[in-house]
């Protein structure tokens, strides 16, 4: 937001950054995937874009560290889609050795060998953390799935925790995937789900030093509460809202300011898979069409008995309409 704005409604900080707002949702997942980490489980954690799976990751990782009972290592990778079984690998080397110069082998045998080795020295639980998995390829998932068998062989323990949307788990729980999915712990995280109002009121408390009538009507907080789904929409949101009342010197931002930024396909059909993790070409994959005709079904463009006959198929698939 820009600092004007932020000066104008008397924020100090921007939504962004206004920490970690705990839901009895969340906690619950929080708590049992401390328990399934501990007990070296393969996790999924799904959700769809924005609802904080991010966030959360980030405080398991924080706390396993602070309690010291389990090895944490972390993907660092960038383009999840062209990770290999060896970037993973490669990023256990870096976070779990101890010697000051990490030596990694670069023949798969050899590789492999010396990474049980290193797990067997630290002498505690490791857990490997993978954001953004949705986008692993197949090969890559079911190679995780044997490298946790080949340390639970060595009589050691490593977990793996997949952070990623739901097409994530829609893909794991496929029969072609069931190698991997029946191994698999699933937990799916709602964000802010029925709590979207007074997660809009903690946002302002946390960032602001007026009041929240002073700042944003109840009518305004209402219509979001009601339009919008995750805490990164509600931020985005606001952020818009207030950016625009303030060009007009509008305090508090109001319903009708609010109406003229919401985007008016915000809970369509494209809008609605894509939060769950699917793009044009992966949804025409999965029901053997072209990507042009699912195009031409989400705008509305495709005769009612062939619309209704890929709706059928796309939720047969397992995509959310």
């Amino acid at each position: 937001m820009l600092s004007e704005a932020m000066a104008f409604y008397g924020l100090h900080r921007d939504f962004e950054h206004a920490g970690y707002f705990p839901t009895p949702h969340d906690e619950k997942i929080f708590d049992a995937l401390k328990v399934a980490v501990r007990q070296g489980q393969l996790v999924v954690l799904s959700g769809i874009v924005g609802c904080g799976k991010s966030k959360l990751l980030r405080r398991i990782k924080d706390d396993l560290q602070r309690e010291n009972q389990i090895l944490v290592s972390k993907s660092m990778a960038l383009a999840k889609d062209r990770i290999t079984i060896e970037t993973l690998v490669i990023a256990m080397f870096h976070d779990l050795s101890t010697e000051r110069e990490v030596y990694i082998p670069g023949q798969a045998e050899k590789r492999e060998r010396k990474l049980l080795e290193v797990i067997s020295k630290r002498k505690k639980p490791v857990v490997l953390l993978v954001d953004e998995a949705h986008d692993l390829k197949r090969k890559t998932l079911i190679d995780l799935k044997r490298l946790s068998e080949l340390v639970e062989e060595a009589g050691e323990t490593l977990s793996l925790v997949l952070a990623g949307h739901p097409k994530l788990k829609n893909e794991l729980s496929r029969a072609t995937m069931e190698e991997v999915g029946s191994r698999c712990t699933f937990f799916a995280l709602e964000g802010v789900k029925g709590l979207q109002r007074p997660f809009i009121s903690w946002l302002l408390e946390q960032c602001g030093e007026l009041p929240e009538s002073e700042i944003l009507t109840d009518e305004a907080a209402e219509l979001m509460a009601a339009r919008l789904v995750s805490p990164l929409q509600i931020i985005q949101y606001l952020d818009l809202g207030f950016e625009e009342a303030y060009q007009v010197g509008q305090k508090p931002v109001t319903a009708e300011m609010i109406e003229g930024v919401l985007a008016q396909d915000i809970n369509g059909l494209e809008s609605t898979i894509t939060r769950n993790g699917y793009n044009l070409k992966v949804v025409a994959e999965l029901v053997n069409v072209r990507p042009t005709e699912i195009r031409s079904f989400l705008q509305g463009r495709l005769s009612a008995s062939r619309a209704q006959e890929l709706r059928d198929e796309m939720l047969a698939a397992g995509i959310p309409l």
